[in-house]
């Protein structure tokens, strides 16, 4: 192997081989070691504690492991033949299997929703961010609850919703704070980082009903159901067994695999559903109810999806399982956020995730569109919308492409609830509206603009045409298309209050008696086979004059024509 320690470890694997090539290193390691007699250094899977003058063996023991009938394993770690004074400053390999547990704890790091903890011995009583639980201490995230706890060693559990969990055991060797944690899962499921537990010979283990999985640091989760208990390996490697099976071989999972653990046997290890593909297109949201679509996998039974305000999702602020691929939460504010993915497989196994940022800005809200939608016939066009609550004012665009490359109208600015323009000509277009508010600090904040909507721009409705023959009917005619409907109006007045005539005819003519002398004024309006009521004509304006009658009703006529009276 070499002489070395720096060879000697070379040639050994990483991960648990190290510990196994540490433990079977050469004594000659400790002997280089020097230290100030007194102190204690952490040399896994050992301390090293380097000798005070008078030390022996029996009083190392009882100091650091509190049984002085300890030292014939010290000896024998040691090379030290008995019990004797032992030379001041030479170094002691302590097993860290020896040193005697101490009270630990952990930390509610992030809470979301309404979980309780009851400690030993105590009562039910809510979490809150900060708040320290020691061993013992049951958890229920509850319903739309989750939490992440924080360890002295930096590694996090989060609990997600309707899980429950006990801590068994928190505790971490004297001196050294070598974490001891045991965590039983009643419910539901966590989800572990824990942190390298090579350097200090730490044990992590999580266990249920029907199994246990034991890391030396690692990514994995361990979920309990009707069926089983689930395992699946993110980072690392995992051993998972069934201690209550008589011929339970503990299974190593890497990261990638997952199995399944019933009261009958330890399921083979299963390749894990890769991350799911999201378009880029969801990356920024631009209204209150957020949704996700990612690509449908065939081995997908479902999906796992958390929104968190962290890429390592250890501040969940909701979570949902859905059946199919797509994906919608409410009630989150503006800003910055990760969205998580895993897709669940017909055994109930989680996948790996996917984790994404995105954006969230959907306020100020846009306005309703009101018109034009569809199509319209007029000179003008009219953009009307709702009010914004607290708008200072509007952004309008105009564009000939739903993609808004060729804009044609852009008008910001706006502080009425409508706008017209006589510069459209016939055509199809696209518009959009936004709104502008005004933020604390005084600077303008415009939200995102509201759903496309799509028009057609048609010619307008062409008005009546009259020529009066002088007799005793008089007829309009105009521009149609095949199957309109038409309301001709007639009224004495412009504004059509002292009404004369209003007609609905399919026939784009109007043959009507004669009025009396006089002025009046003729619109006519059309409504499309689609159902499209266009807007009415521009008023037109005619005159009747008044004519001498023979005794049939015919008018007088000389050579001049028709003989007037004068009107």
């Amino acid at each position: 192997m070499g002489n070395s320690r720096t060879t000697f470890l070379r040639q050994c694997q990483t991960g648990w081989l190290v510990v196994m090539c540490l433990l079977s290193s050469p004594h000659s390691f400790a002997e280089k070691l020097t230290g100030e007699p007194g102190t204690v250094i952490a040399t896994p899977p050992d301390m090293t504690y380097f000798a005070l003058q008078g030390d022996t063996l029996s009083g190392i023991s009882k100091r650091f492991t509190d049984k002085a009938l300890n030292w014939p394993t010290l000896s024998k770690r040691n090379h030290i033949a008995d019990n004797r004074s032992i030379p001041i400053g030479t170094p002691i390999l302590i097993p860290l299997d020896l040193l005697p547990e101490e009270d630990s704890e952990a930390r509610v790091q992030t809470l979301a929703g309404n979980p309780t903890y009851k400690p030993l011995n105590g009562t039910e009583i809510p979490l809150a961010i900060g708040t320290i639980v020691k061993e013992g201490a049951q958890i229920f995230t509850g319903k739309n609850g989750f939490i992440t706890l924080a360890f002295p060693d930096n590694s996090r559990v989060s609990i997600p919703s309707n899980s429950q969990i006990t801590l068994s055991k928190l505790r971490k060797t004297k001196y050294t704070a070598s974490p001891r944690t045991e965590i039983s899962l009643l419910e539901g499921k966590v989800e572990s980082h824990v942190s390298s537990l090579m350097s200090n010979k730490g044990r992590f283990e999580v266990r249920s009903p029907l199994a246990v999985a034991g890391v030396r640091g690692t990514h994995f989760r361990v979920g309990v159901s009707d069926t089983g208990t689930a395992n699946e390996v993110l980072e690392g490697g995992v051993a998972v067994n069934n201690p209550s099976l008589k011929k339970s071989d503990s299974l190593v999972l890497p990261a990638g695999k997952g199995n399944i653990i019933s009261a009958t046997e330890v399921g083979k290890a299963i390749d894990l559903l890769p991350p799911p593909q999201l378009p880029a297109e969801y990356l920024l949201q631009v209204r209150p109810t957020i949704q996700f679509l990612v690509e449908k996998s065939a081995s997908a039974a479902g999906y796992h999806v958390q929104i968190a305000s962290d890429q390592q999702a250890l501040d969940v602020l909701t979570e949902k399982t859905f059946k199919e691929n797509r994906f919608k939460f409410d009630g989150l504010a503006d800003g910055h956020y990760f969205v998580r993915v895993a897709a669940i497989d017909q055994h109930g196994l989680e996948g790996i995730p996917l984790t994404q940022s995105f954006v969230l800005k959907a306020r100020p809200e846009p306005p309703f569109t009101v018109q034009p939608k569809n199509k319209i016939r007029s000179e003008k066009t009219d953009f009307v919308w709702t009010e914004a609550i607290n708008a200072l004012s509007y952004h309008l665009q105009v564009a000939t492409d739903n993609s808004f490359n060729q804009i044609i109208l852009d008008q910001s600015d706006i502080k009425d609830v409508q706008f017209s323009s006589d510069a459209l000509k016939t055509g199809q277009y696209f518009w959009r509206i936004a709104t502008v508010v005004t933020q604390k600090d005084g600077k303008l904040d415009q939200g995102p603009f509201s759903d496309v909507q799509t028009f057609a721009k048609l010619p307008p409705q062409a008005s009546a045409a009259f020529a009066d023959s002088e007799g005793k009917e008089i007829s309009f005619n105009w521009v149609a298309e095949p199957g309109q409907l038409f309301l001709i109006q007639i009224a004495r007045d412009p504004e059509f209050k002292q009404m004369y005539l209003s007609r609905e005819t399919r026939e784009a003519e109007l043959k009507i008696p004669r009025p009396g002398a006089g002025q009046y004024y003729i619109r006519v309006r059309a409504t499309d086979p689609d159902g499209y009521v266009g807007a009415f004509t521009s008023a037109q304006k005619i005159t009747i004059k008044a004519r001498w009658l023979d005794n049939s009703g015919d008018a007088i006529r000389s050579s001049a024509g028709t003989v007037g009276t004068g009107f």
